[in-house]
């Protein structure tokens, strides 16, 4: 029997994070994958800009940059056709990336699985059904249909909403009651169509759905009152009269259509010993804000590094426990969002799509603009507990210039894993020897790993800028760009540190004295 550091069961985006990010970090990694090969058909249509950070660690960034479109805003209009609601989005938000972006889905795993395969150590299986496992204490073995067993320390299950794992961990899902079906109809544009780019259409008699799916890619998706519609309404002929007004034969091709049931659903638990969900197999949430994927990456990510540290002796097993506790409440926040606007798109009553017309009219009357979406922070978990608000939350990415003259993404800059970032005059405060040896720069950022500091220009002004809003002087990053903790004093940072060090027995190479940092 073949032994494996962690089993990632299932191979769609989620999956293939999971592998490539542990596979990256020198552990062995199998995928055991159902079905044949990739499923080669889009389901996801946008990610955001904390996600494409991911996809820039992973190497992929730069791929996948011609397959994608930068949306710039998200239009709600009624069945006349007015604008309801304008969502904007930057071209460069916090993570330093663009805030949406559409895609199809495809390239995204065409990209992800070619760098999967390129790792020596992350195998790939196909026609591979898990169809039991064994959790043996220091081991998972998994019974693999018509295959011989695997056995892996950890066990990653990525295989969807409708995968088995989460039966078979007796975890319980709590449906929150937005359950609604739709027809989900995709193209691929082949002449001068300009279809609008990422539209929600509330009209009561039709909601439906008009999104981007890149630059060569679009979706149209239609409410259906009970499932049983789809088979009259799949016809393509039918399809076809339905997206007329936006497209006619000689301008797309039909790639497929299928129906597609909104759901709202929290698993609990994430982790039964050795076997832990990620992804739709631990949360499904209602497609209006475009953060399904998103949210299974996020996870992805959280559990990469943590993995990482348990695998390399860095932590104890108990910081598994930090993953659902950190993100559940996130993901809830998002969940119970996108059942909040899945009301207001899917309102079937004429009366009261109206009076919400009315009152959305009004408020644009008013430039009343709709509040900026935001999604909150990490709940308890692996995070310094002196009490400072940034901990949990995302942190920041903007360009920087370094003494020797290199300028880009602070990440392509200085790399990955955990960082301590503190302004120059925390610096000096917090290691005094040092400070004379560190070239010119607003900045300096510490790797953890090695010791070493490196004074960088914020080129512009973003991280004096948040130190003065959060009201800090130093932020220990960790390797999944969330903040670990804050102190507003250099005399502080060695805390900090020795917090760090101390959870889940992690050793920083920087000793908590003053002046030990080399430069």
């Amino acid at each position: 029997m073949k032994k494996y550091d962690v089993a990632v069961v299932g191979y769609g985006p989620v999956g293939m994070a999971m592998a490539a990010l542990l596979g990256q970090a020198g552990h062995h990694v199998v995928v055991l994958e159902r079905y044949a090969g990739l499923y080669n058909l889009p389901r996801a249509a946008i990610f955001d800009d904390e996600t494409m950070r991911t996809f820039a660690k992973l190497g992929i960034a730069e791929e996948l940059l011609p397959k994608v479109s930068a949306q710039r805003n998200y239009e709600w209009r009624n069945g006349a056709g007015d604008l309801l609601i304008e969502h904007e989005f930057a071209l460069k938000g916090a993570s330093g990336w663009s805030e949406w972006y559409m895609m199809y889905q495809p390239d995204l795993e065409n990209a992800l699985s070619a760098l999967c395969t390129s790792l020596p150590n992350v195998e790939i299986r196909f026609n591979a059904k898990v169809d039991g496992y064994e959790d043996r204490g220091d081991e998972v073995r998994m019974n693999v249909a018509g295959a011989e067993a695997v056995s892996a320390k950890y066990v990653v299950a990525c295989d969807g909403g409708n995968g088995t794992t989460r039966a078979k961990i007796d975890a319980e899902l709590t449906d929150f009651g937005f359950s609604e079906p739709w027809l989900v109809c995709d193209f691929r544009l082949t002449g001068d169509a300009r279809p609008p780019h990422a539209r929600q259409v509330c009209d009561p008699k039709q909601p439906q759905s008009i999104i981007s799916l890149g630059p060569d890619h679009h979706r149209f998706s239609f409410m259906l009152d009970s499932e049983a519609d789809f088979e009259i309404e799949r016809d393509p002929e039918r399809v076809w009269n339905r997206v007329a007004p936006y497209l006619a034969p000689n301008q797309a091709e039909l790639v497929r259509v299928a129906t597609y049931t909104f759901r709202s659903l929290l698993a609990n638990p994430w982790r039964r010993g050795r076997i832990i969900l990620a992804g739709d197999a631990a949360h499904q949430m209602p497609p209006f804000l475009g953060q399904g994927m998103c949210s299974g990456i996020r996870d992805a990510h959280n559990l990469a590094f943590k993995l990482d540290l348990l695998l390399a002796g860095q932590a104890q097993d108990s910081i598994l426990d930090t993953y659902q506790s950190e993100r559940e409440p996130h993901v809830a926040a998002v969940v119970h969002k996108g059942i909040e606007l899945g009301k207001v798109q899917t309102m079937r009553d004429p009366e009261a799509a109206a009076e919400r017309d009315r009152q959305y009219l009004a408020n644009r009357a008013r430039n009343h603009n709709p509040e900026k979406l935001r999604f909150p922070g990490l709940g308890p978990g692996f995070l310094s507990s002196n009490g400072h608000p940034a901990a949990g939350h995302l942190f920041i990415q903007d360009e920087v210039r370094t003494a020797a003259g290199d300028q880009g993404r602070f990440d392509g800059i200085f790399g990955y894993g955990p960082r301590l970032l503190l302004l120059r005059s925390a610096y000096e405060e917090f290691a005094p020897e040092n400070a004379h040896d560190i070239a010119g720069g607003d900045v300096v950022v510490v790797n953890p790993a090695t010791g070493r500091a490196e004074a960088f220009t914020d080129v512009n002004g973003s991280y004096r800028s948040w130190f003065e809003t959060n009201q800090c002087s130093a932020v220990l990053v960790r390797p999944d760009f969330y903040i670990f903790g804050a102190v507003r004093t250099g005399g502080e940072v060695n805390g900090l540190i020795r917090e760090y060090d101390k959870s889940f027995a992690f050793e920083t190479k920087i000793p908590a004295t003053s002046g030990s940092v080399s430069a």
